[in-house]
């Protein structure tokens, strides 16, 4: 039995020696081989560099700007160095315009004579503008949408505040995401609720965590014909404004002159990695490319795209070849419409049955802890291998979800393709999410690089399973 033993690891060892030279051609996915990849990811710090040329060089990426263009041709570019079939797909995007914002408190119960409170603000994306000198209007305090419709004829020219606290303490456990859907909720609905009730301009709590007077921005849902002003106010102000309202009324001036001109044309990247036996199949590993304008997108979402990005520098450098053809995208206009995904869905609808797999990574730069898949209880075990190998870096757990739920490869999901995506700690992620905090320093490189060898191993092994992992259930939109 030792002399077996000692045979195999042997083997496995000359296959690993192979394979850095590009010479052994090994079974897709054996030990050795996602070992290879795995460490590859490891050593590289190819994807922070493409991270900081992003971040650095391009800067903010709101879809139809400027940086967004300049993102689009800095991406492309990368990937063609790398030898891969790139391919722009047309988009027409949002073009919103951030404009000047500011607020004060100007009339309340004990204010000494002369005497303003500064709010620190920052308009939601889509939202209306005041006139240009500003308007001045008493503020409504709620924190629910019944107890708005609860104030009735009250809300009629006025601001209204949502004043409802983003629970980090759920965060700190483990349950970023639903601590932020709870948030985001009033974020993107509240404002419209409030337009219907006829309000002046509509304000929300910064849905994040962090209270260091920084805003939080993000989309809301106010539409045409009655698009009214609508910003995001920080934690610290707006426990302020529900001091004072209970100390007596209070009225605040707000100037905000957001433009929302027509629709700009963009593209989402795709960056083909060609497969072999089975290259008609395809497997997706994304990010989205556009950010918020008030600060880099260090997090939201350059850690995403740089790591999908470097998965096909990954295989490159060990020479591999995947059976499936890999797919990278880099979405465009997930921020405020999720244009770029639908758009690939639609151009893609009726080839469904050759897209095995997507991944999407959108939760941020955290420490990895695995990977989520929407694949069906049976399949789970064919998934065994890849635990395997990733468990030395930590990266072990496979969390089977019914519906992972990410946006861009959303419409995929709902059509049946099993979706992806990495699970990380995001404890942390919304202290910086859509504020002019998501910035590089914020990206600690080594938790990329086990990004990354996440990121690489799951494409590498769905791009070269002889397991069919099936369909999902078709979701309802």
């Amino acid at each position: 039995m030792k002399s077996v033993i000692k045979n195999s690891l042997s083997l496995t060892v000359l296959a690993t020696s192979l394979l850095a030279v590009g010479a052994y051609a090994a079974p897709a996915n054996d030990p050795a081989t996602l070992a290879q990849i795995r460490d590859n990811a490891m050593k590289s710090d190819w994807a922070y560099e493409r991270l900081a040329d992003l971040t650095d060089l391009v800067g903010p990426r709101l879809s139809g700007s400027a940086g967004a263009a300049a993102a689009v041709e800095q991406v492309a570019d990368a990937m063609r160095k790398l030898g891969a079939k790139v391919t722009l797909q047309p988009v027409k995007v949002p073009h919103w315009v951030r404009g000047a914002e500011s607020a004060e408190l100007v009339e309340y119960t004990g204010r000494p004579a002369g005497i303003t409170q500064k709010v620190v603000l920052t308009a939601l994306g889509g939202s209306g503008a005041t006139p240009a000198a500003g308007l001045t209007a008493p503020v409504v305090i709620v924190r629910s949408f019944e107890e708005l419709k609860a104030k009735g004829a009250q809300v009629k020219g006025s601001i209204v505040l949502f004043d409802v606290a983003f629970d980090q303490e759920m965060a700190n456990r483990g349950h970023a995401g639903p601590a932020y859907g709870h948030g985001a909720g009033f974020r993107f609905a509240g404002p419209k609720l409030a337009a219907d009730m006829g309000a002046a301009a509509a304000l929300v709590r910064s849905v994040g965590g962090a209270d260091y007077r920084i805003p939080h921005t993000g989309a809301t849902g106010v539409v045409e014909g009655a698009r009214i002003p609508a910003a995001a106010v920080t934690s610290e102000d707006a426990m302020l404004m529900s001091r004072l309202s209970v100390r007596g009324p209070l009225k605040m001036h707000l100037t905000l002159t957001p433009q929302n001109l027509p629709d700009a044309d963009s593209f989402n990247v795709i960056a083909d990695w060609p497969g072999t036996d089975k290259a008609d199949e395809v497997v997706i590993v994304s990010g989205h490319l556009d950010s918020w304008d008030l600060a880099t997108g260090a997090h939201d979402d350059g850690t995403g795209v740089a790591g999908a990005m470097g998965v096909i520098d990954t295989l490159k450098k060990l020479n591999l070849k995947p059976r499936r053809t890999i797919r990278v995208i880099a979405w465009m206009n997930e921020e405020n419409g999720t244009r770029g995904g639908k758009a690939y869905f639609e151009a893609n609808k009726d080839k469904l049955d050759k897209h095995f797999a997507a991944i999407e990574s959108d939760s941020g730069g955290g420490r990895p802890f695995g990977f989520i898949g929407s694949v069906t209880p049976p399949m789970v075990k064919y998934f065994a291998p890849l635990k395997d190998v990733l468990e030395p870096i930590g990266a072990g757990i496979f969390e089977r979800r019914d519906i992972a739920g990410a946006a861009d490869t959303g419409p995929l999901e709902r059509a049946g393709v099993p979706v992806f995506e990495p699970l990380v700690d995001s404890s942390a992620y919304f202290n910086y999410h859509h504020t002019p905090a998501d910035t590089l320093d914020k990206v600690n490189p080594y938790e990329l690089k086990r990004h990354v060898a996440v990121m690489t191993s799951l494409t590498w092994y769905l791009a070269n399973m002889d397991e069919n992992i099936g369909r999902v259930a078709p979701q309802q939109d």
